[in-house]
């Protein structure tokens, strides 16, 4: 059932008149799950669903699919033409002067942006300001329960043993002289999760080396390397409960095979792993002091440590992304750099923290998940302290 008073609170407490919902052939799966109802067919006729701050919703369907909205409560406006549903949206939209929709200035969010240009030009027509439900999906959809909480914690503890395990299989191979490479370790962590009751839409990376330097780097069975001694070896890997509402856990360590690791490697070690620390401390101190923080400030923090090392053209992307039911989820990221992301970091949402040094040679990226409680953030698993030695 449609969470009505909440929305109708979220938006007088955020001063907007109205929230105006709209979608056609399931373009907008953020509509769907935050008014949470399923349409018995897909939509092959525009549709639009108007809840006021203030007073009962209105429905504006076709008349072809007049039963489109049924499952919503409040008012139903049936349309045929293309004039009479201008008219419609005229009427439901009433005195308004203002209304959310999934739509980001400049595409700054794109997973909010999902209303095409031409239909905010039609809304604009009526005299209507657009502004962005960036916040307000972000409230409804990114923030978790405790049940989903513990779940995240439960998926993190599998997972670091799988990560474990993966590490040990590098070591013992590398030791005895036995071959593996990239590809077999990225199915022995898919086996891994199969096992144990996990699930990921895709991955893991595992990466050595150069292919370290590539952020988004899986290795496939035509493409993988060898792992040997003497190299670098990073893994990054995520996965949730095979249970209804799960939400990811999402990390990514780094070994060298060997025991005496180069200093160059060492050193942007540590750079990276003090990126990372200035940023949890800066999220635990300003949710500690009440202050409001938002992600490109976080974002700026991790860079700015990383800059004042000498490797800031080498922090090629966010410092961290929302993590939800999807692993890259719809609330506020740590972001300032591949886009300038305003939203604040609200309580019951986790996000990455994962700055990253790729160098032509080799990469080294950290990444831990940060949750919010209303009065302070915590690191949800283990965190790597030093570089693996394989």
């Amino acid at each position: 059932m449609v969470p009505l008073a909440e929305i109708q609170d979220a938006l007088r407490a955020r001063g907007i008149p109205g929230w105006l919902f709209y979608d056609h052939h399931k373009r907008d799966p953020l509509a769907y799950r935050i008014l949470r109802f399923e349409p018995h067919r897909t939509p092959t006729r525009r549709w639009y669903y108007f809840i006021p701050a203030v007073g009962e919703p209105v429905a504006l369907v076709h008349r072809v699919e007049p039963n489109m909205l049924d499952d919503l409560p409040g008012r139903r406006l049936v349309y045929s033409s293309w004039q009479t549903m201008c008219d419609g949206l005229r009427q439901m939209l009433g005195a308004a002067r203002e209304v959310a929709m999934q739509w980001s200035p400049q595409c700054a969010i794109p997973y909010v942006s999902l209303v095409d240009g031409g239909m905010i030009d039609l809304v604009r027509g009526f005299d209507v300001e657009v502004v962005s439900s960036a916040d307000l999906v972000q409230y409804f959809e990114a923030r978790w329960s405790e049940a989903q909480f513990d779940m995240h914690v439960e998926a993190g503890r599998r997972v670091d043993a799988a990560r474990r395990a993966a590490f040990r299989n590098i070591s013992e191979a590398v030791r005895n002289g036995t071959s593996i490479d990239e590809y077999q370790v990225a199915c022995f962590l898919r086996d891994f999760f199969a096992s144990n009751g996990l699930f990921t839409d895709h991955g893991p990376i595992v990466a050595v080396n150069a292919n370290a330097s590539n952020p988004h780097y899986e290795p496939e069975p035509t493409r993988t390397t060898t792992i040997r001694s003497g190299d670098v070896v990073l893994i990054d890997l995520w996965a949730k409960l095979t249970q209804p509402d799960s939400v990811y856990y999402d990390i990514t360590w780094t070994g060298y095979c060997g025991r005496d690791i180069p200093a160059q490697v060492q050193k942007v070690f540590a750079v990276v792993k003090g990126a990372r620390d200035a940023a949890v401390r800066f999220i635990k101190d300003g949710i500690a002091a009440g202050r409001t923080l938002r992600g490109y400030e976080v974002d700026d923090t991790a860079r700015g440590f990383i800059t004042n090392q000498g490797y800031g053209d080498s922090f090629i992307h966010r410092t961290g992304h929302s993590i939800g039911a999807e692993v890259h989820g719809t609330g506020a990221n740590m972001d300032n750099l591949e886009s300038h992301d305003t939203r604040q970091v609200i309580p019951h949402t986790c996000f990455s923290i994962e700055p990253g040094v790729y160098l032509e040679h080799f990469g080294i990226r950290s990444e831990v998940n940060v949750y919010v409680g209303e009065k302070e953030a915590m690191v949800t698993g283990e965190i790597q302290e030093a570089l693996l030695e394989l």
